[in-house]
């Protein structure tokens, strides 16, 4: 599968970490930013990209970290055809995909831990879509 990823300065150690995670599992990765702690970066100029990868297909989905997860949550889901969803837990990662096809996963560099944060993104990554009445609720979603 091919991931875009993106974080700001918050998110940047926990970005690193996650690609490095995402490449020993054979995926290929695409890093949109930032590329350090140090220089504060505004997060819509680094999740942006990386959700509209995802869009225009160039990527299969996204993975966004900032501080808290709300920041790239809210920019992420401003872009038409993007289901960005915050997860705090494996639980969340799972029904985010099972239920409402989510396409970008976003998390919380200062609230998940290494190993909460690798959970997360490895039952988002090995759950399908269900479909049936969950695709008829996320066709709603579309229409507004």
């Amino acid at each position: 599968m091919r991931i875009a990823l993106a974080s700001d300065h918050a998110g940047y150690e926990l970005k690193e970490l996650i690609k490095l995670r995402l490449y020993d599992s054979g995926h290929e990765v695409v890093d949109f930013g930032t590329d350090n702690a140090e220089r504060s970066v505004d997060y819509p100029d680094m999740g942006r990209p990386a959700a509209q990868a995802v869009v225009r297909g160039n990527c299969d989905r996204a993975v966004l970290i900032c501080g808290t997860g709300i920041g790239m949550s809210i920019v992420a889901n401003k872009i038409t055809g993007v289901y960005a969803a915050l997860c705090m837990d494996g639980l969340q990662a799972e029904y985010s995909r099972r239920h409402n096809n989510a396409n970008v996963l976003v998390m919380a560099a200062r609230l998940t831990g290494l190993l909460l944060a690798e959970e997360i993104l490895n039952r988002w990554l090995e759950t399908d879509f269900e479909g049936g009445r969950h695709a008829r609720r996320v066709d709603k979603v579309e229409i507004g």
